[in-house]
């Protein structure tokens, strides 16, 4: 396992932006970000591999970019025009072995967490 820790969240008016980060102590070989709003269940938003590849989920295509900067084993997440809906505590995940990224992954994936970030988006 590695220490995940985010930063960045806050709050933003509707079709505002956001950037998040979360810093790994350790490098890791497939990162994620979750998101889960109140009362409902967590959700994938998007992950990498240690290639570069990604995946999204549907509700954040074209509006996120996740990208992560190996040398500093650091992960982010560029949120765009940002909606009320996407209001929700984010969480970083990583794992140190491979994702298959043909399909989001889920969070059974992942053995490390981050303590989570609060994203709220104002209508």
């Amino acid at each position: 396992q590695v220490q995940l820790v985010e930063s960045g969240g806050g709050s933003v008016q509707a079709g505002g932006s956001l950037s998040l980060s979360c810093a790994a102590s350790g490098y890791t070989y497939c990162m994620a970000w979750f998101r889960q709003a109140q009362g409902k269940e967590r959700e994938g938003v998007a992950a990498i591999g240690n290639f570069g590849g990604t995946i999204y989920a549907d509700s954040v295509k074209e509006r996120f970019t996740i990208s992560e900067d190996n040398a500093k084993n650091t992960l982010y997440l560029q949120m765009n025009s940002l909606k009320p809906e996407d209001t929700a505590m984010y969480y970083c995940a990583a794992r140190r072995t491979s994702c298959y990224l043909g399909e989001l992954p889920s969070e059974v994936h992942f053995d490390s967490w981050g303590q989570g970030t609060q994203v709220t988006v104002s209508s």
